[in-house]
């Protein structure tokens, strides 16, 4: 099992050294497999692509991290940290975010933060729909929250991450909980 792992992280550290030498879609799974010191049927028999792999950086990197978090309830906590790893691995997301098409990594970054979110919901509520509004079920509301926070944190990648994790964080949680009504106001 472990060794499995080790060559999952060895794939996925050599797609992030290419991704930021070439554009992604002249890399080969050759060319993966080669810097990770494995065969093409290796990385074959570990993800369909390399588009598969991108996601599993995602939900590795990202994603897993911060599950011992929603499971304590600590919300602040797992937006500083999904900022800071982001932020820790700049060099990759910020050549990363470019790539675009069919498995896009905007696609990647709103497809985790959807499993990501029903994960919150999931853990707070009863999942059924809100009483008076059923629309309000929680498949909805996590990807309502999902697209606002896959926009926040796609749009803070394409302007450089100029702006500190833990500020990034508190802009985020900021904005999510307040209506537009309250937002307009304070405009």
């Amino acid at each position: 099992m472990e060794e499995k792992k080790d060559i999952e992280k060895a794939l996925a550290q050599s797609l992030k050294k290419l991704v930021v030498r070439m554009p992604f879609e002249k890399i080969t799974i050759k060319q993966i497999a080669d810097g990770a010191g494995v065969i093409r049927v290796t990385f074959y028999n570990h993800f369909q692509d390399k588009y598969d792999l991108l996601a599993w950086i995602v939900k590795r990197e990202i994603l897993e991290p911060v599950r011992i978090l929603i499971a304590n309830r600590m919300y602040r906590e797992m937006l500083v940290l999904i900022f800071s790893n982001l932020h820790r691995d700049r060099d990759f997301y910020m050549h990363a975010v470019k790539i675009e098409g069919q498995n896009s990594f905007a696609e990647v970054v709103m497809d985790s933060a959807y499993s990501l979110m029903l994960e919150v919901f999931d853990d707070r509520g009863t999942g059924r729909p809100h009483p008076a509004h059923p629309w309000m079920k929680p498949e909805n509301l996590a990807r309502y929250y999902a697209n606002s926070m896959g926009y926040v944190v796609l749009e803070w990648i394409r302007n450089g991450m100029q702006i500190p994790p833990e500020e990034m964080a508190t802009i985020y949680e900021y904005i999510a909980t307040r209506s537009m009504w309250e937002m307009l106001e304070e405009l």
